[in-house]
Order: structure tokens, then C-alpha cells, then sequence
């Protein structure tokens, strides 16, 4: 039985103003979209999580934060600058066409290139709750040593130039610019193949739900 947005509201001991510390010392630049409060509530009942966790934070009090000019897509209650929510992502509203999940894992984040962010939760061959990335030039999951708390605290201060060293090219900050909500980047050829590059590949604005569905599946034929 689902707890009641009265029993997963804590007003007590809320992340959200940790959260906001995190995001005003960071390192990298840090976007916090506007929430619709009836979204957010929404989502963090769909979660199931309090606010008391960052990640029930993130749900109510963010449509999803940009990071690094919106290289690095933080998941949360859904905005129009970054379509669907934690909860649609991860087929938890039990509404319409279910979307495509990797039972087992929760989907938090995703980047420009095609990599995708998920704590495992027992799916993955890996420490429980670990987050993971799904890097699009490999098709592997890799842990990344950190709960959901530690990666924000990754996605904000870490030199994600160094962490993406030779995957972004000249005049990235524009072109990411250019897309829409729920957007990122497709190249040709991938960048898992020999032919696969930044520099080289063409590449072209797709859905990052429909990414999302190509790369998993491939991921499990690796």
C-alpha cells in the first residue's frame, strides 16, 4: 500500500536545504528548474522516498536540475526544458503505455552523449545502492562507487571535463543549448564502434527515452 504525501512530507529534518547548499558551492554551474508543487508531490508518492533523502528532495522541490550547461541531466518532477520526471522514467505511474525499464535499477540522470545514471538496486552486477552509468562508448555499466547523496555531490563539484575527457568537442556549450526538453545526442556511427567518435560521428537530436530503449536493449546483447 502507497504512504500518503502527509506521511513522506518531513518537515523535520528536509533535505531540500542541503541539497540547495550543495548546488549554490558547486563547482560546476547548476541549473534548479522550476517545480509544479502538484507534480512534485505526485512523484514523490509515486517513489515512494521522504524528503528526508535527497533524491524525495530533488522529486518535490525541482522539475530536474541542469548541470555543466545542461550536460548532465538530473531527474525530478519534470519541466518543459527537461521532459518526464523520476517516476514516468521508471514506469512508477502505472498509467499508459509503460515505458522501457531495467527492472532492478532506478534511472536518476542521463547526459548529453547518450549515458544514463541508474541506482542499482540489485539488477546490476554491483553494491546495492550504488549508482551506475551506462557509458554510450562501451555499453557497459560502471560503478561509480557512490550512493544517490554522493553522486549529486559528484555531478556538482567533480571535474566533469576530466570525467568526459575526450567525448565533448568544440562549441559543446552551444550546441547543448540548442536542445529541447527531453533531448540529447544521437551519433553516426555510435560511439561503441571502431568508426564511433565526437569529432567524427554525426550527430542529431533524439528523444532520451528513445535512447534510453536502444541502449538498454543493446546493452544486454553485450
Amino acid at each position: 500500500m502507497l504512504r500518503p504525501i502527509e506521511a513522506l512530507l518531513r518537515g523535520d529534518d528536509p533535505a531540500w536545504p542541503l541539497v540547495l547548499e550543495w548546488a549554490r558551492s558547486a563547482r560546476n554551474r547548476v541549473e534548479i528548474l522550476p517545480v509544479d508543487r502538484q507534480a512534485g508531490e505526485a512523484t514523490l508518492v509515486a517513489l515512494q522516498v521522504t524528503t528526508r533523502s535527497p533524491m524525495g528532495a530533488v522529486a518535490l522541490e525541482s522539475g530536474g536540475l541542469l548541470v555543466d550547461h545542461g550536460w548532465l541531466r538530473i531527474l525530478g518532477s519534470g519541466h518543459v526544458r527537461l521532459s518526464d520526471d523520476l517516476a514516468t522514467w521508471n514506469g512508477l505511474r502505472g498509467e499508459g503505455v509503460r515505458p522501457v525499464t531495467a527492472p532492478g535499477a532506478l534511472v536518476v540522470a542521463y547526459d548529453v552523449l547518450g549515458g544514463f545514471f541508474a541506482i542499482n538496486g540489485g539488477a546490476l552486477p554491483g553494491p546495492v545502492p550504488h549508482v551506475f552509468y551506462l557509458a554510450p562508448d562501451t555499453l557497459k555499466w560502471e560503478d561509480l562507487g557512490r550512493g544517490y547523496s554522493d553522486f549529486l555531490r559528484f555531478a556538482f563539484d567533480a571535474d566533469l571535463a576530466r570525467f568526459y575527457e575526450g567525448q565533448r568537442w568544440p562549441g559543446w556549450e552551444m550546441d547543448v543549448a540548442t536542445l529541447n526538453g527531453g533531448q540529447l545526442f544521437s551519433f553516426y556511427p555510435p560511439l561503441f564502434t571502431k568508426e564511433g567518435a565526437v569529432g567524427t560521428s554525426a550527430r542529431k537530436p533524439v528523444p532520451a527515452r528513445e535512447s534510453w530503449g536502444v541502449a538498454l536493449e543493446l546493452a544486454r546483447q553485450v
